[in-house]
C-alpha cells in the first residue's frame, strides 16, 4: 500500500487532537466492551478492534476525522455467526468467526483496491434507514434483558422482544437482592444516558455519557462491597472478565471450516455490512467536517480491510468507521487523523493500567448503553422524519425494517432496494421510463465559455440506480466554482438524490462556490419537504400531504403584522450567511422556517433546524436565532458564558480576550476574537454595561452580520419580543459608535 502520509499534518494541532482522542477513548471503551459482549464474543475483542483500527487507519486511511473500531451494525451479524458456526459452542464459534473476520478484511481491502467504494450509492436512503432501525431493534431486544440482570434469554428477535415484559415482571415479583441490584444498575444507567443530552451544562458534558455510566457502575460496586454488603451483590456472570495476561492470551482464528457454505455466508454478510456501515459513516462525517474535506473512500476501505485482517488474527472483531465516536471527535476539536491514533493509545493505557477496575463493571450497565444505542437507531422520530419526506419513503422504511427483522440483514436490504424501485414505477405509472433509459448516458456536462459556469444537464430519470453518473460529473467540478444542475429534461428525481444534492449545496457554499439546481419548477412533489421526490407527472392523491399553520405560527404572523414585517412559514435551504458563523462550523444546517424579516432587511428572526453528530450520535436541535445585518464592519468575536476548557469549543480558532478593566465581566463571560485590539476597542464601558444588565444571549459577529442565540429551543412569542428588544438596543449602541 502506497503511503503518502504527511507527518506535518499528523502532528498539526497536537494538543487539540490529544484532548479529542482522550475524550473519544472515554466513549470507545464502554462501547467496545459492550458491542463485543452483545455479539457473544469476549469483551477484549472489541477493545482489540478499536486499538488496531485506531493505529492502522490513522496511518493508512483516507479520512481526516473518522474514528474506527467495532460497529453497531455488525452486532446482529456477528452474533448469528458465532452462534451458528459454533453450533452451540460459543468459544469455538468465536474462533471460526475470527477466521471469517480475517477473510472479510481481505475482501474489504480488495473492494478498496478495485475502487468499489461507489457501491454505497446503490442503496436508497430510506431502505438503509430501515435496515439500521432493524439492527437497533435487534440490539435492544437482546440487551433489554441483560440490562435488568437476566442473561439466559435466547431466540429470534421477535421471540426475545415478546419476552421483555415477562423479564421485568419477574424482577417485580421476585424482589431479592440478587435481582434488584443488577436491575437498579441497568435502569439507572439508562436514565443517565437519556437525561445526559437534556442537561446542556458544558462542565457536565466534559465527560461523555457512556463514561458516566462506567463511573457509576464501578463506584457502586465498591460502595456495595465495602459499606453495605459482604460482597457486591453481583454474580460472576454479570461482571466483565478479561484475560489475566492480555498480551500472551490472545486467541488465534480457527480456519477449519473455511470450505463450508455456512462459513462463506458468514464472510459475505460480515463484509457487506461492514462496508455499508463504514461508507455511510465516512459520508456522514464528511458532512460534519468544519473544513468540508472529502474523504478518499477507496483508500479508507483498504485501510479498514488491513485493520480488520490484523484484528481478526489477534482476536479482535471487524474494524469499521463508527459515526458515534467520530461525532464526538468532531465536537471536541479533532482536526486530523492523529485523534484516531491517540484514542487507540489511551485505550491501551486503560486496559493495561485499569484492568482490575474494568472487571468491576456490571454487564447491566453496558447493556443499558446498548439499549440506548438500539433505541437511537430505531427511534420513532426517525420514522416521523422519513414520513414527512413522503408516505412512499415511510413504506420503504417499514418494508425494509420488518423483512430485516424476520429474514436477516441481506434479505432486508435486498427487499428495500426492490421495493424502492417498485414504488418508483407505481409513482410514475410507467415502467418504461426506467427500462428504456437505464443504459442510456443521461448526464451531460460542459463549461460555459461566456460565464465560466459548469453546466450539467440530467435527462430521463435520476434515482439511486444511476445517481453515481451525476456524482461522477459533480466530483470533477472545483467546489469554489459555479455549478448549475438542470433537471428540465428529467422526468423523475428520487429522495436519495435530493438529499445528497443538498449536501453538495452546503459544501459548495462553504468553499465559496455556488451550486444551483434548476429545472424542477415544472415538477410536482407530494410533500413540502425539500428532499421529497420530484416528478413531472401529476401527483397521486394517495400520497397527498397537508400543511396548516400551528398556533405559534399564527401568533408569529400576527406579530409580523404588528411590526409591519414580512413573515414566511415555509422551509427553505440555509444561506451561506449562516454557515459563515463559527457556531455552525461543526454542525449540519438542515433548514430554516418561520422567518420574520424587517422591510429594511436589517433584522431577521428565524427558527433553524440543525444537528450535531449523525446517525445514532445525531442530536437534532431546533432554536430561534436573530440575524442583524450591519451597514458597516465590526471585529469578529464570540461572546458566550464562561466555562472550563472553553478553548476546545466550536470557536477555538479565536483567541481568548480578558478585559482587565472589567474583571467582573471577564469572570462571567468568555470573550474571543480574531483581532484582540479591535475587539477590546469595541467593548467599551457602555457595551459592557449593556451585556451585564441584560439577560444572557450568545452573541457572535462575522464582521458584517451578528448572530444572537438564547435558549437551545424555539422561543415563545414573549421571548421573541424580548430578543427583538435586546437586538434593537444592541444595534443602537453599535450605530452610535460606528455611524
Amino acid at each position: 500500500m502506497s503511503n503518502s502520509y504527511n507527518l506535518k499534518e499528523f502532528f498539526g494541532d497536537l494538543p487539540k487532537n490529544i484532548f479529542s482522542g482522550f475524550v473519544v477513548s472515554l466513549v470507545a471503551l464502554p462501547l467496545a466492551l459492550g458491542l463485543a459482549i452483545a455479539s457473544d464474543a469476549p469483551p477484549i475483542s472489541g477493545v482489540i478492534a478499536s486499538i488496531v483500527g485506531g493505529i492502522v487507519c490513522s496511518i493508512f486511511g483516507g479520512s481526516k476525522l473518522t474514528i474506527t473500531g467495532p460497529g453497531n451494525g455488525l452486532v446482529v451479524v456477528l452474533l448469528f455467526s458465532i452462534n451458528s458456526l459454533g453450533e452451540g459452542n460459543l468459544y469455538q464459534g468465536y474462533l471460526f468467526t475470527l477466521a471469517a473476520v480475517v477473510f472479510s478484511g481481505i475482501l474489504i481491502f480488495l473492494f478498496g483496491l478495485f475502487r468499489l467504494g461507489a457501491l454505497s450509492e446503490f442503496f436508497p436512503s430510506s431502505a438503509l434507514q430501515g435496515m439500521l432501525a432493524a439492527i437497533g431493534i435487534g440490539i435492544l431486544a437482546k440487551q433489554a434483558h441483560v440490562m435488568i440482570g437476566i442473561t439466559e434469554i435466547k431466540g429470534s428477535t421477535i421471540e426475545i422482544l415478546s419476552k421483555i415484559p415477562d423479564s421485568f415482571l419477574f424482577i417485580l415479583l421476585n424482589p431479592t437482592r440478587e435481582n434488584l441490584i443488577p436491575a437498579f444498575i441497568g435502569i439507572f444507567s439508562f436514565f443517565i444516558l437519556v437525561f445526559y443530552s437534556k442537561l446542556r451544562n458544558p462542565l457536565f458534558h466534559l465527560i461523555p455519557a457512556p463514561m458516566w455510566v462506567i463511573i457509576f457502575a464501578i463506584s457502586l460496586f465498591y460502595y456495595l462491597e465495602v459499606f453495605v454488603l459482604s460482597g457486591s451483590g453481583l454474580s460472576e456472570d454479570l461482571l466483565i472478565s478479561l484475560p489475566d495476561n492480555l498480551l500472551s492470551n490472545l486467541p488465534f482464528p480457527d480456519f477449519g471450516i473455511i470450505t463450508t457454505k455456512r462459513f462463506l455466508s458468514a464472510v459475505i454478510s460480515i463484509t457487506l455490512i461492514a462496508s455499508i456501515e463504514s461508507l455511510l459513516s465516512i459520508k456522514a462525517v464528511d458532512k460534519l467536517d468544519p473544513e468540508k474535506r472529502r474523504s478518499n473512500v477507496n483508500k479508507d476501505l483498504k485501510a479498514l480491510g488491513l485493520a480488520t485482517f490484523i484484528s481478526g488474527l489477534i482476536g479482535g472483531l471487524n474494524v469499521v468507521t463508527v459515526i458515534a465516536r467520530s461525532s464526538v471527535n468532531v465536537n471536541n476539536g479533532g482536526s486530523n487523523k492523529s485523534s484516531n491514533f491517540f484514542h487507540a493509545i489511551f485505550l491501551i493505557g486503560f486496559v493495561l493500567i485499569f484492568q482490575n477496575q474494568i472487571e468491576k463493571i456490571a454487564l447491566p450497565a453496558l447493556a443499558a448503553i446498548l439499549v440506548y444505542t438500539g433505541y437511537k437507531l430505531a427511534a420513532p422520530d426517525n420514522f416521523i422524519r422519513i414520513l414527512r419526506v413522503g408516505k412512499e419513503q415511510a413504506a420503504i422504511y417499514l418494508i425494509t425494517l420488518f423483512i430485516t427483522i424476520y429474514g436477516g440483514i441481506m434479505t432486508g436490504i435486498g427487499f428495500g432496494i426492490i421495493s424502492t424501485f417498485i414504488f418508483h414505477v407505481i409513482i410514475n405509472k410507467n415502467f418504461f421510463i426506467f427500462s428504456r433509459n437505464f443504459f442510456k448516458p443521461n448526464v451531460l456536462m460542459y463549461l460555459e465559455q461566456e460565464s465560466g459556469n459548469y453546466y450539467i444537464s440530467v435527462e430521463n430519470f435520476c434515482s439511486f440506480l444511476n445517481f453515481y453518473k451525476l456524482k461522477r460529473k459533480i466530483g470533477e467540478i472545483p467546489e469554489n466554482q459555479h455549478a448549475i444542475i438542470d433537471f428540465s429534461l428529467c422526468d423523475f428525481v428520487d429522495h436519495t438524490v435530493m438529499e445528497d444534492l443538498s449536501d453538495y449545496q452546503r459544501t459548495f457554499n462553504r468553499k465559496g462556490g455556488v451550486f444551483e439546481i434548476i429545472g424542477l419548477d415544472s415538477h410536482s412533489a407530494d410533500t413540502q419537504h425539500p428532499f421529497a421526490i420530484r416528478k413531472s407527472l401529476p401527483s397521486s392523491d394517495f400520497f397527498s400531504f397537508q400543511n396548516n399553520l400551528t398556533k405559534r405560527q399564527v401568533s408569529l404572523k400576527q406579530l409580523a403584522s404588528v411590526l409591519e414585517w414580512r413573515y414566511s412559514p415555509e422551509n427553505s435551504f440555509i444561506t451561506s450567511k449562516l454557515e459563515a458563523f463559527t457556531y455552525f462550523k461543526a454542525k449540519t444546517l438542515n433548514y430554516e422556517y418561520n422567518k420574520l424579516s424587517s422591510l429594511e432587511n436589517d433584522f431577521k428572526i428565524v427558527d433553524i433546524s440543525y444537528s450535531e453528530g449523525a446517525f445514532i450520535a445525531k442530536d437534532n436541535l431546533l432554536a430561534t436565532f436573530m440575524l442583524i445585518n450591519l451597514e458597516y464592519s465590526i471585529p469578529k468575536f464570540v461572546l458566550d458564558r464562561d466555562f472550563l476548557l472553553s478553548a476546545f469549543s466550536e470557536f477555538s480558532n479565536y483567541s481568548e480576550i480578558n478585559l482587565t478593566r472589567f474583571p467582573d465581566f471577564s469572570k462571567r463571560f468568555y470573550l474571543a476574537g480574531s483581532n484582540k485590539s479591535k475587539v477590546k476597542t469595541l467593548f467599551d464601558s457602555k457595551l459592557i454595561f449593556f451585556f451585564e444588565s441584560h439577560s444572557y444571549y450568545r452573541i457572535e459577529s462575522s464582521g458584517k452580520e451578528i448572530l444572537i442565540k438564547g435558549k437551545s429551543r424555539v422561543l415563545s412569542i414573549n421571548e421573541i419580543k424580548s430578543l427583538l428588544s435586546f437586538s434593537r438596543e444592541l444595534l443602537s449602541l453599535l450605530n452610535n459608535k460606528y455611524l
